[in-house]
């Protein structure tokens, strides 16, 4: 345990951040689950794009709250910062342990599932990849279960000019 007079020798920025940080840590409303008991443990075995990925056993995933730009399209045209965000999918994710929380749907229009994932520290990547700047939150009714959460990390991506929002783009 420190002692008053260490606190007074920490220099006032950085006991400001350390504030903060304690601050944002105790009162963000983040309802993400705490364990994976009701989640589906799989592996990624291939990412599409940014936004969807290929589990074991074949099924498509499309990760519910976000949109990255198109890495891949039918014309052949590529959405600006769509093999960016697909790298970075493909970094995070290929090869990896997941685990799978369904919201309200089970499958979208071109029969994937749809799901929020996380990694096995317990890091939830849609707000991650949102955070980064690789993806914007948006909303499809009646998967909005963590909608509040995925736009607060779409702010701060553009408040820190992140990704999509950096200074040069």
């Amino acid at each position: 345990m420190m002692k008053i007079s260490q606190i007074r020798s920490i220099p006032r920025p950085a006991l400001v951040i350390i504030i903060v940080l304690i601050a944002y840590a105790l009162f963000t409303g983040n309802d993400v689950p705490e364990n994976f008991e009701n989640m589906e443990k799989t592996v990624v075995e291939r990412v599409v794009d940014g936004d969807t990925v290929v589990i074991s056993g074949g099924e498509r995933v499309r990760l519910i709250g976000i949109n990255t730009p198109e890495s891949v399209k039918e014309a052949g045209e590529v959405e600006y910062y769509g093999k960016e965000a697909s790298k970075y999918t493909k970094n995070k994710l290929e090869g990896k342990i997941v685990f799978l929380e369904k919201d309200v749907s089970n499958r979208d229009d071109y029969d994937r599932l749809l799901r929020y994932i996380y990694l096995e520290d317990g890091t939830f990547y849609n707000e991650l990849i949102v955070k980064e700047g690789y993806a914007f939150a948006r909303s499809y009714p009646p998967d909005v279960k963590y909608n509040e959460i995925l736009h607060e990390a779409e702010i701060y991506a553009r408040e820190n000019n992140l990704g999509l929002w950096g200074e040069s783009n």
